[in-house]
């Protein structure tokens, strides 16, 4: 944390003449910017900063996994990955499922990074330019009633009670909607037992991020306030492993609804990009740290020093495998491993990935089988931590020691990636 937070050499570089300071919160913005050549400065420059103190990183990282190896020894686990995910009593199928049907899927993740290629038109495209947009100005900007409106129209396949509910969050001030001074950023929910309801706090700006952060923290609210109502409270706090749930759900939802009702090519083509980004970035890219926090504790615990050049030289191998051949691997991205601070807490990352399995696999059952999926939902919903996380959500139809849900995952990428196609 101070290696990140307070030590990082932050660099500056130029563009158009004025002098631009490469942070954590530049970065992502610099890496949307439309010309080529800025993205490859601020990446180049990012990496930089860390690589200045690759040794440092390195025995700090190697340190952190060596105490997990002993930790897991001491506690008689069978390995690592057992003992981190025995304490949301997660069986290391779920873990093993997970990187065998990404590792399946990868041919979906090259074609789609093929076609950002040709779609951006670049000669070359590295690996600063999988951010870029790739639809520009389709941006749905709504005013806040507006919006709430429209998100409550995509949620209508969630059933009339769900939509009181909904509405009652707007009429009874369950959430601060707009900026104001001394405000917190950001956006989330927050649920005390034995409160009314929940509350929500939001930022809200006139973008398409915005008008779904309003079904995605909702979706967080009704299952605090569905979990609340029906579980004791030892039992109403769910799992992180299944916090994401809800939420994804509901933006899943709401961009089938715009999918399904805009007339616009334009529109339509963006949310389908920004459908795929989620899924990249979301399952795809944290997979993909997955399997190197995975392939490193295993390295640990056969005794093998973890050295900055085996992490990088792994790291690179992994960046290959999941991106292919229609992005060039940049040598820096060999160090992307160095500033992920998810890594110091092992096992952690992959419960982002099957959230979002989870939550397109129910969505996509709700809109294939309507009130009866509906009502499955709702006991996930209603279900709080009474039972392990793996176990609350197959009320819902998702069995993640089986690959099916995995499967419908992938099957929804790639409609969305031939649909963008096909536009």
């Amino acid at each position: 944390t101070m290696i990140n937070n307070a030590d990082l050499p932050f660099p500056e570089i130029e563009i158009d003449g004025k002098k631009v300071r490469v942070t954590h919160g530049t970065y992502s913005l610099l890496l949307q910017n439309e010309d080529q050549a800025v993205r490859a400065k601020a990446f180049k420059a990012y990496y930089e900063a860390f690589i200045s103190l690759i040794n440092t990183i390195t025995a700090t990282y190697t340190g952190n996994v060596n105490k997990d190896v002993f930790l897991a020894r001491a506690r008689k686990y069978g390995g690592c990955l057992e003992c981190a995910l025995s304490s949301e009593d997660v069986p290391s199928t779920v873990y093993e499922n997970l990187l065998e049907s990404v590792n399946e899927a990868l041919p979906l993740v090259h074609r789609y990074v093929a076609d950002r290629k040709k779609t951006l038109g670049l000669s070359e495209l590295h690996m600063y330019d999988l951010y870029v947009p790739l639809v520009e100005n389709a941006d749905i900007k709504l005013d806040y009633e507006e919006a709430f409106k429209l998100v409550k129209k995509g949620l209508a396949p969630l059933g009339e009670d769900y939509g009181k509910l909904l509405q009652r969050a707007h009429d009874e001030g369950w959430m601060d909607v707009e900026e104001t001074d001394g405000k917190r950023s950001g956006a989330y929910s927050v649920c005390v037992y034995g409160l009314k309801h929940p509350y929500v706090l939001l930022n809200y700006q006139p973008t398409s991020h915005d008008v779904f952060t309003i079904a995605h923290e909702l979706g967080h609210s009704m299952h605090s306030y569905k979990s609340d109502a029906a579980q004791p409270k030892a039992k109403a706090d769910y799992k992180i492993f299944v916090a994401e749930v809800a939420s994804t759900v509901n933006e899943v939802l709401l961009l089938k609804y715009l999918l399904k009702n805009s007339p616009d090519n334009k529109l339509k083509k963006f949310l389908l990009s920004y459908y795929m980004d989620m899924i990249r970035t979301t399952l795809f890219r944290q997979t993909m740290f997955a399997e190197f926090e995975y392939i490193a504790h295993n390295a640990a615990e056969k005794g093998e020093p973890l050295t900055k050049d085996y992490l990088c030289g792994e790291y690179l191998k992994l960046n290959k495998k999941y991106y292919g051949e229609a992005v060039i691997s940049d040598n820096e991205i060999s160090y992307e491993w160095a500033r992920i601070p998810h890594f110091y807490t092992a096992f952690y990352v992959y419960k982002y990935a099957t959230g979002i399995i989870s939550a397109i696999s129910i969505a996509e059952r709700i809109y294939k089988e309507g009130d009866a999926a509906v009502k499955d939902y709702f006991k996930f919903l209603s279900s709080g931590g009474s039972d392990s996380p793996v176990e609350l959500l197959k009320l819902a139809g998702v069995d993640l020691t089986e690959k099916d849900a995995y499967k419908a995952a992938m099957k929804s990428f790639e409609n969305a990636l031939t649909e963008f196609e096909s536009l």
